[in-house]
């Protein structure tokens, strides 16, 4: 015997608290996203100087300003790359350290933070 009182689902307030947390769920995301395409887009910049033998980037000045540039074409405005890249060079490979943090405010004084930390070898031709 079942009672169909019982098997109504979620009340009003269950269905906003479902919606509280969906929408904090999401505003979490929107605010980690941007900063995941920024990596992801620089990394991207740092392996393709491998493929890009035109270029002529033998230098460790000429390949900041190569991800510079590539900088400004993808938007991302908010790393400073004289701070966030450390490029050495050892018999003809570029060792790049990318390693910076971002935080966004969150509720009140909690903050999100994403820390990001790669090294890449590039071989220069």
């Amino acid at each position: 015997m079942t009672f169909a009182h019982s098997q109504r689902g979620l009340s009003i307030l269950g269905w906003l608290i479902a919606l509280a947390v969906v929408a904090f769920l999401a505003s979490t995301a929107f605010k980690f996203i941007p900063h995941y395409m920024d990596y992801y887009a620089l990394e991207k910049m740092i392996k393709a100087v491998e493929n890009e033998k035109a270029q002529g980037i033998s230098t460790p000045a000429d390949f900041i300003s190569h991800l510079n540039r590539g900088m400004q074409v993808n938007s991302i405005r908010d790393i400073d790359l004289s701070k966030a890249l450390q490029v050495r060079v050892e018999n003809n490979d570029f060792h790049v350290a990318l390693k910076y943090e971002k935080r966004e405010p969150l509720i009140g004084n909690l903050d999100l933070v994403v820390h990001f930390d790669k090294e890449f070898r590039v071989r220069v031709p």
